[in-house]
């Protein structure tokens, strides 16, 4: 049997070979009737767009661009960019888009390969991770006309929109649910603070304990990575006057902590209180299981996605309810040790 051609999903469903393209590439000029009897009709034949073809129609390289700056071992460590990655092609793939993905030593090249992006016309669009307080990614993106999303807390005029959910109440309850447990020395191991999602969770942390009427507790600054975490933790159980309980900007270096903790022989959470923040997979199967903030990172993906299609496309952004973070109350958090 030959193959079947654009041409026979034309006369099967009845209309031109101009509306099948329109339909495929999501394009004004067809009803929706008429662009779900074309697709039907498709799929029924067994015809998709070649996609080399589909890309010399529009104009359009039909891939997009994640262009990460950190060494390619921290990828298999940290638990958000699958996730993350997942949501992102799930949504690409029924658009027809593909994932550029590139992993590079440093900012500067960073920059340089948007900007290489941008002149061979690999990508249509990038997403923009890791935002940093003095970010000069959107303005660059701007500048060459790159169609950008920025995945998490954005900056006010930032150029490009950003997607994600605000993570300081889930902080904030994680604060709030170890007062009530009673502890009243409560530290931290943050972010980075040149990052917009290190200093955010950070002002959380301590502008919660302060709408408390408690004083701010130690806090040590961190790279989010398990090794930087477990180094934080010693720093904080050294002190004079450690915390008992201690919120962490994310699992990996929470539990990195608890396993500080275990190591010096305290008990979690009976001489310690720990909280982590994402509910990565591992999360629920240590032991004692970790307290922390859920987050929809894959539902991040796929609404980043379907937004940078739709810039890609200039066309009205739709509505992509996210699911905001909420407190996940486990065996790792109790209450303060008399």
């Amino acid at each position: 049997m030959p193959r079947p051609t654009i041409n026979d999903v034309a006369r099967a469903a009845g209309v031109s070979k101009g509306a099948v393209s329109l339909a495929f590439n999501n394009r004004p000029g067809v009803g929706e009737e008429t662009r779900a009897r074309i697709l039907e009709t498709a799929r029924e034949l067994g015809w998709t767009p070649s996609p080399r073809a589909r890309a010399l129609s529009v104009s359009r390289a039909l891939a997009v661009g994640l262009v990460m700056a950190r060494p390619p071992e921290t990828l298999r460590a940290d638990p958000f960019f699958p996730s993350f990655i997942g949501g992102v092609e799930s949504e690409l793939s029924q658009h027809g888009y593909a994932l550029l993905l590139q992993v590079v030593p440093e900012h500067d090249a960073e920059h340089q390969s948007y900007r290489r992006l941008s002149a061979e016309g690999r990508v249509d669009g990038v997403f923009v991770t890791d935002l940093f307080v003095d970010d000069s990614r959107p303005a660059l993106l701007a500048e060459l006309g790159l169609p950008a999303v920025i995945v998490g807390p954005g900056l006010p005029e930032a150029y490009w929109p950003a997607v994600g959910v605000d993570d300081q109440p889930g902080i904030t309850a994680a604060v709030e649910h170890l007062i009530e447990l009673g502890h009243r020395r409560i530290g931290h191991v943050a972010g980075p603070s040149e990052m917009v999602h290190g200093t955010s969770r950070r002002e959380a942390w301590a502008n919660a304990l302060a709408r408390a009427g408690l004083p701010e507790g130690p806090w040590v600054e961190s790279d989010f990575s398990a090794e930087a975490g477990a180094a934080a933790t010693r720093q904080l159980l050294d002190l004079v006057d450690p915390p008992s309980a201690i919120v962490y900007a994310n699992d990996l270096m929470a539990i990195a902590g608890m396993s500080v903790a275990a190591a010096r022989g305290l008990d979690v959470p009976g001489q310690l209180s720990i909280t982590g923040f994402e509910d990565t997979e591992l999360a629920a199967h240590v032991q004692p299981p970790l307290t922390t903030v859920s987050t929809d990172v894959t539902g991040w993906g796929r609404a980043a996605a379907r937004r940078l299609l739709e810039l890609i496309d200039q066309r009205e952004a739709t509505e992509f309810p996210l699911h905001p973070t909420r407190l996940v109350v486990r065996g790792s958090t109790g209450p303060a040790p008399v």
